[in-house]
């Protein structure tokens, strides 16, 4: 059953098709369902909310026959039957030859999975781990292909893209650099915990990837900071930049890029995907 919310976002009941593992802190979960026909979304970094089972449930406590009301009921079900709410955004979508959606792809970050983890695993990361075909998922996703949570939006007269993302971020980031038309010049640095993460990219722009590895760093110094600090930029009259991931670093980047390259604050994209030390419920209730 799915049931609208506010327009142009509603719930989709979606199924696990297949899971693969992109390297030691990336996992891929592929979802289908009959819903997906009604999934739109022309964006290249489509923030999505995801809702996963508890351990031992068959599917995610979500009262959606609540309509409108369901944020509400679903936050009064005790903490051991509510289904845990994730934010995250689209890898990929896939049509049928009728031109509806008939996959989604969803990259997980596996936080403290594994022998060896120097963190606790999260909900999320456990349940990715272990997903399997046939698992049960509802994702509140956009109807409408143009919608808010779209937030890559460069303007017409940009001539230079310049793009930073953490692990949280690099499936956006590559969607969006997978997805530049030729002629576009690109820079373009993703940060992962292990060399094992690093992606290949296949794009038509003019893009230079850097993939900044933690465990090769070696020092305190933030590699992110240092490394834009350190970057000869193409000369460009018009850039666009666009930068994701934890909230603490996207802001610290955002004043080199507005303070120190003295780029127009309203040509740069900042987005904050999780708050270090904070989970996200602690975020909402900050919220």
């Amino acid at each position: 059953m799915t049931t609208a919310v506010a327009a142009p976002f509603r719930f989709f009941s979606l199924q696990v098709v297949r899971t693969r593992r992109l390297g030691p802190s990336l996992a891929r979960v592929t979802f289908a369902g009959p819903d997906l026909s009604d999934f739109r979304s022309d964006g290249l970094d489509q923030s999505l909310s995801l809702f996963l089972p508890h351990p031992g449930q068959s599917e995610p406590a979500v009262p959606v026959d609540r309509g409108e009301e369901w944020w509400r009921a679903w936050r009064e079900l005790p903490d051991d039957v509510r289904a845990v709410m994730r934010s995250y955004t689209l890898r990929e979508l896939r049509r049928d030859a009728h031109g509806d959606t008939s996959e989604i792809d969803i990259d997980f970050v596996l936080h403290g999975v594994g022998p060896g983890a120097a963190v606790q695993a999260g909900p999320a990361s456990r349940w990715a781990a272990e997903a399997g075909a046939g698992d049960r998922v509802l994702v509140l996703g956009p109807a409408v292909a143009d919608n808010r949570a779209i937030r890559f939006r460069p303007p017409e007269d940009t001539d230079l893209v310049v793009i930073w993302g953490d692990e949280t971020a690099v499936p956006a980031a590559c969607a969006i650099v997978e997805s530049l038309p030729a002629g576009t010049r690109a820079r373009v640095w993703l940060e992962v915990p292990h060399s094992g993460d690093v992606q290949e990219l296949v794009t038509a722009a003019d893009a230079e990837v850097t993939w900044l590895v933690r465990e090769d760093d070696g020092t305190s110094a933030d590699p992110a900071l240092t490394a834009l600090q350190g970057a000869r930029l193409p000369s460009a009259e018009h850039p666009y930049v666009w930068i994701a991931g934890e909230a603490g670093r996207v802001r610290q980047l955002r004043r080199h890029f507005v303070g120190e390259r003295e780029i127009d604050r309203r040509r740069v994209t900042f987005v904050g995907y999780w708050r270090q030390g904070l989970t996200e419920e602690q975020l909402r209730e900050q919220g």
